[in-house]
């Protein structure tokens, strides 16, 4: 048994600037055997389309990281661009709906790009003084630097960070090894008239006690697309940058209109087939 499998770059500013996501399709892979994949891949997340379940739904994807399997993430974009390159005709035109953990989400075609409505909030609000400890040390800041901390929390499991600037955010350099499970989300502000209006850095652990950073993160973008908004720091469209410390030119595209819609470009890089087990 084969499989097919696509290499997506999404959220880019061209090719190889953004996050690198693989999408496998076909064959009848068991939750081991996509863990073991999405580990071979050795991406930040790998995601596997199958068919629907939910009669509302256009396909259904399970979305995973090296460590462990997650109900929604970033790889919606990525994981909607390859259905359909691979022929899929959504419900209604230029709206699909994706089916994952977290339920249904729609997904809109915008000129070059596809946007997704931001899911709600597994978890909101202030963050325990036992979990601030921990960022203060894995980020290795001063409780002073920190603008303000929240749960983020869509799926992965994020802890916000703002600090007073988008420097500020490119200068943080956190330790390598963290014991334990923590999903960290950097923001700061860019100058008034700049080409992105906010600057995201996202850091997460692997399982193996290695802290890694991912070049761009949907699902963080669309937890703070909400942050901002409740807080008033955005009221309008804006674009976030991510990925500026790994050398990415990861572009967000953040609007209003109803939802808070998460956007950004999509492009296959690669394709092929593997085998579908072991």
């Amino acid at each position: 048994m084969t499989v097919r499998f696509a290499l997506v770059d999404v959220f880019h500013d061209g090719a190889f600037t953004g996050n690198p996501l693989a999408v496998v399709s076909g064959g009848d892979l068991d939750t081991a055997t996509m863990q073991a994949m999405t580990r071979w891949f050795n991406l930040s997340e790998t995601a596997f389309l199958l068919p629907p379940t939910d009669p509302g739904a256009d396909y259904q994807v399970r979305i995973f990281t090296l460590a462990h399997e997650l109900p929604f993430a970033g790889p919606t974009l990525g994981a909607c661009h390859a259905w359909l390159a691979l022929g899929g005709r959504p419900r209604q035109d230029g709206r699909i709906v994706q089916q994952c953990g977290a339920g249904l989400v729609p997904i809109r075609q915008d000129r070059d790009r596809l946007a997704f409505a931001a899911p709600r909030l597994l978890r909101e609000g202030p963050v325990d003084e036992a979990t601030m400890r921990d960022i203060l040390a894995v980020l290795r800041l001063d409780r002073e630097q920190i603008v303000e901390a929240r749960w983020a929390d869509n799926g992965p499991g994020w802890v916000g960070v703002m600090l007073a600037s988008a420097e500020e955010v490119l200068a943080v350099e956190p330790v390598r090894h963290y014991e334990g499970r923590i999903d960290i989300g950097l923001v700061g502000a860019h100058p008034p008239g700049a080409e992105a209006a906010w600057e995201i850095r996202t850091l997460f652990s692997d399982g193996t006690g290695a802290l890694v950073e991912d070049p761009v993160t949907g699902s963080f973008n669309a937890a703070v697309a909400g942050w901002l908004r409740e807080t008033g720091r955005a009221a309008g469209p804006y674009i976030a940058a991510q990925g500026t410390k790994l050398g990415r030119r990861g572009r967000i595209f953040v609007d209003y209109d109803g939802a808070d819609w998460i956007g950004g470009r999509t492009l296959t890089v690669a394709e092929g087939t593997l085998p579908g087990a072991a």
